[in-house]
C-alpha cells in the first residue's frame, strides 16, 4: 500500500492527465503512478522505452525488441557471462551494449521480466498442445 502524496499540477497538465486517464480507462492516480514508474525506469536506463501492445505495456529497447525477448535469448545462448551477450548480439544484430542494457534492466526489475517470460512460455505450451490435439484429430 502506498502512502498518500499531494501534488499541484497546472490546469493544462491536469486537463491532459484527466483526458489521458479517461482514454486509458484508468484513474488519474493509476495513470500518474504508471507514468512516474516508467519515467524513473527510463531515466535510469536510457535506451529503454515503454510501449503498448495486446499484453499490456512493456519495456523494450528503443527501435528494437522487448527486453523480455532479449533476456529469453540470453538465457538460451550458450556460454557464460559476456560470451552470452556476444552470441545474442551476433544472432540478433543488436549491439553488445544494447544487449547489456536489456540484461541490466532485467537485473534491476527481474519480477517484471520474469512475468513476461512466464506468459510467453504458457502461450507457447498452449499452442503446442492445440497443434497436438489437431494432429491427433486429423491424423
Amino acid at each position: 500500500m502506498g502512502r498518500p502524496t499531494s501534488f499541484r499540477f497546472s490546469d493544462d497538465l491536469q486537463r491532459r492527465l484527466d483526458e489521458a486517464a479517461a482514454t486509458a480507462g484508468l484513474s488519474v492516480t493509476a495513470l500518474v503512478t504508471t507514468l512516474l514508474d516508467e519515467g524513473l525506469k527510463v531515466r535510469r536506463f536510457p535506451g529503454v522505452a515503454f510501449r503498448d501492445g495486446p499484453a499490456g505495456r512493456r519495456p523494450g529497447l528503443v527501435g528494437g525488441p522487448d527486453v523480455w525477448e532479449v533476456i529469453r535469448d540470453v538465457r538460451a545462448a550458450g556460454g557464460q557471462g559476456e560470451a552470452r551477450i556476444r552470441r545474442v548480439a551476433a544472432a540478433t544484430g543488436l549491439s553488445e551494449p544494447r544487449v547489456r542494457l536489456a540484461v541490466d534492466y532485467y537485473a534491476a526489475f527481474p519480477a517484471e521480466i520474469d512475468a513476461r517470460l512466464d506468459a510467453d512460455e504458457r502461450a507457447a505450451t498452449e499452442l503446442r498442445e492445440a497443434v497436438d490435439r489437431r494432429e491427433r484429430l486429423t491424423g
